[in-house]
Parts: structure tokens; sequence; C-alpha cells
């Protein structure tokens, strides 16, 4: 199965994880006229894209269109009151696209048909730079052909992996989907850790994202798994052993991550009701 003109991926809203999917896809070469963009208030940087890659953008849904891939990337809040107004652009040939977390298949089923192929999937902002990580689950309903055309669109910007039930797509919420957070976050942990040292802010900023970005560039070239990474950094009795006794000294940083992505996963399966 291909996107085509006729039968084209219909984005239902381009805000930061949409955008970020359709700017990723824009760069990666897909075909500007096989995608079709409703969103009634786009960020400026959206427009933009839109009118770089002469992008076909509505502000409500438009009337004749027939989506091959349906894509929700609209907040969970906003789901029932936009999903009514969905169903023209889908039939029984359309696959229904979600990156909400968590807005069940089981509601999309409701809105769209009990038969309705549906592909729940969590990606994450680095999509935007072709290394994204995205997660997915699809109903029996889905044809193998389905099955690549959506495997191909995702693994267009990054890692795209299937997991096998659903519950697993509110695990992967917590530890991909918020996952760049946590990352920005360590750099401002580093950078005000290094202020404090006495370093100026920028050098401190600096320096701490530079290293980060630095180490994410080598775990993903290097065969070897983050704990050899981490030993071939450490030196007994060295500079990077003294940190790491802190870190590390009674699971420390394990244990807070444990903690944090557990409550992540928890609010998914909340919002799922």
């Amino acid at each position: 199965m291909k996107l085509t003109n006729e039968r084209p991926l219909v984005l239902i809203g381009a805000g930061k994880m949409g955008g970020a999917m359709l700017a990723g896809w824009m760069k990666q070469g897909v075909a500007a006229d096989c995608v079709v963009v409703v969103d009634p208030n786009p960020l400026t940087e959206m427009v933009d894209l839109f009118r770089a890659h002469s992008i076909n953008w509505h502000k409500t849904v438009p009337e004749g269109v027939v989506a091959g891939v349906l894509m929700l990337a609209i907040k969970p809040q906003m789901m029932e009151a936009v999903l009514p107004a969905l169903t023209s652009l889908a039939d029984d040939r359309s696959v229904i696209l979600s990156v909400a977390a968590g807005t069940t298949i089981a509601r999309f089923k409701d809105n769209f048909g009990a038969d309705q192929p549906v592909v729940r999937v969590i990606p994450n902002t680095p999509s935007q730079v072709g290394r994204g990580v995205t997660a997915g689950y699809a109903t029996a309903e889905l044809t193998q052909d389905q099955r690549d055309l959506v495997s191909s669109l995702l693994e267009s910007i990054g890692v795209f992996l299937w997991v096998d039930t659903e519950e697993q797509i509110d695990f992967a919420t917590a530890v991909s989907g918020s996952g760049p957070a946590y990352v920005f976050h360590l750099v401002e942990a580093m950078s005000e850790a290094g202020k404090r040292l006495g370093l100026a802010p920028e050098l401190a900023e600096a320096l701490a994202r530079g290293t980060v970005s630095g180490a994410g560039e080598l775990l993903y070239q290097s065969p070897e798994d983050a704990a050899v990474l981490r030993k071939n950094v450490t030196s007994p009795g060295g500079t990077t052993a003294a940190a790491l006794s802190v870190l590390m000294g009674d699971d420390a940083l394990a244990d807070l991550m444990s903690e944090a992505v557990a409550k992540a996963a928890h609010r998914a399966t909340e919002l799922a009701g």
C-alpha cells in the first residue's frame, strides 16, 4: 500500500508532535501532494512549512477527502469533541493512526466502526531530526500492506518498534515518549551544577549540552551496551568514579528514574479512563 493524492495521509493536528513528525517526513522526501493537514490554528513555523512544501492545509475538515492513513495528533482531552467530525475522512480501507496518549483503540472503533484498522503509536520529538523512537500497536484488521506502510512512515523518522499489547503503549509512553524531557532536564541539572561550581552560565550550558548530545551520538553509533560505554569512561578512583558513587550509590538514580517512569505510565493509564 502506498500513499497517493487520492488516498493521502491526512494529519489532524500539526502541533508539537504532529508538526515534528510532518517536518521529519518532509526532510525524508515524503511527497507533499500525498499529505493533507487539518489544523485550525497551527504555529507560524508550521504555516511556513506548509507553504515551503506546498502542503494542502485546511482549517476545517475538507469535503471529498478519504484518507489512506488518518493520523490523529491532537491532545487526548480534545479527542471526544473532534472525533465525530472526522468520520467522513475514513472508509474501511483507511488506517486510523493515533499518536494521542491515553485514547484507547476501543474508543476509535466506537467512532469509526468495529472493523476499522487502528494503530496506536507513541513517537517522540526527535522525530523532527530523523532520530525519533516510536512504539506501535496494531489491531488484527491491519493488512500486511498497511502494516508495511505504517512501518515505512515511522522508520523514515527514526527507530520504529512494534509492541505486543496495547498496555505496552502506556509503558513506551513513559520511557521513550516522555524520555526526551528527562534528557533535557539532565542538561539543565548538569548546567546548574556547573554554575554552582563557578562556571559562567553560558559555558556551563555549552559544556552540558555538548556532553549529553555527544554521548547520545556515541551511544547511537556504538555497538556496545550503555553499561560498557559507562565503564569505558570510568577509571578506578578517578573523577567519574567519584561522581558515579553518588548517582549509583544505593541505586539513587536508578530508583529515582524507576519512580519517575512509573508515574508517567500511571498517568498514561489514567488518561485512558
